[in-house]
C-alpha cells in the first residue's frame, strides 16, 4: 500500500510538471514544423501527426487537472479521457515510427554486408546497429506507455481498468528505466564525440 501511494504521489507531482511543458513542446513542433528536412515521407508525417497529438495532449491534461483541483468547474472525467486518448495516438504513432525505422535501419545493414557495391565501412555499420538498438529501446518504451495508456482510457475500451496495480507500476518504471538509460548513452555519446 505504502508503494501504491507513493506512485499516486509521484503521478500527480508528473502531472503538475508538465503543467510548465507547453511551450517547449510549441518550440519544438515550431522547429520541427512540416518535416521538409526529413528523407522519408512516413516518418516525416507520422511526426507531424505526432507532434499534433502532443500539442493537444497538454492543454487537454491541464484542464482535467485543474478540474480535480476545483479551478475550473468542468468534467474532469471527460478531459482525462480525451487527453488519454491523445497520449495513446501519439504512442502508436511513436511505435510505427520506430518499427518502420528500425526496419529500414535493419534492410540497409543487410543490404550493406550482401551487396559489395554498397557496403558500409564498419565504423558506419556500428553507427546503424546503434541506432537500430535506439529504435528498439524507444519502440518497447512505447509499448509499456501504451499499456498503460489503455489501462487509463474509460472502462470498455481493450484492457482498459483491468491491469492489477502491480503490472501499471511495473510497465511506468519499465518505460522510465528505458528513457534514462537512452538519455544516459546519449550524453555519453554527445561527450565521446566532444572529447579530444
Amino acid at each position: 500500500m505504502r508503494l501504491l501511494a507513493l506512485a499516486t504521489e509521484l503521478s500527480r507531482c508528473r502531472t503538475v510538471l508538465r503543467l510548465f511543458d507547453d511551450l517547449a513542446m510549441l518550440a519544438y513542433t515550431k522547429q520541427y514544423g512540416l518535416g521538409a528536412k526529413e528523407e522519408d515521407v512516413f516518418v516525416r508525417w507520422v511526426s507531424v501527426l505526432g507532434n499534433v497529438a502532443d500539442q493537444l495532449y497538454y492543454p487537454c491534461e491541464h484542464v482535467a487537472w485543474a478540474a480535480d483541483a476545483k479551478v475550473l468547474h468542468v468534467n474532469s472525467a471527460r478531459w482525462w479521457a480525451l487527453s488519454t486518448a491523445l497520449w495513446g495516438l501519439s504512442l502508436l504513432l511513436g511505435i510505427a515510427k520506430s518499427l518502420w525505422t528500425a526496419l529500414k535501419l535493419r534492410q540497409k545493414l543487410r543490404n550493406s554486408t550482401v551487396a559489395f557495391t554498397s557496403r558500409l565501412p564498419r565504423s558506419k555499420q556500428r553507427a546503424v546497429a546503434a541506432q537500430i538498438r535506439e529504435e528498439v529501446l524507444t519502440l518497447l518504451s512505447n509499448l509499456a506507455d501504451l499499456g498503460n495508456a489503455v489501462h487509463w482510457l474509460p472502462p470498455g475500451v481493450l484492457w482498459a481498468g483491468h491491469l492489477p496495480p502491480w503490472l501499471v507500476g511495473l510497465l511506468g518504471t519499465v518505460s522510465s528505466l528505458l528513457s534514462v538509460y537512452q538519455a544516459a548513452r546519449a550524453r555519453g555519446s554527445q561527450t565521446d564525440a566532444t572529447t579530444p
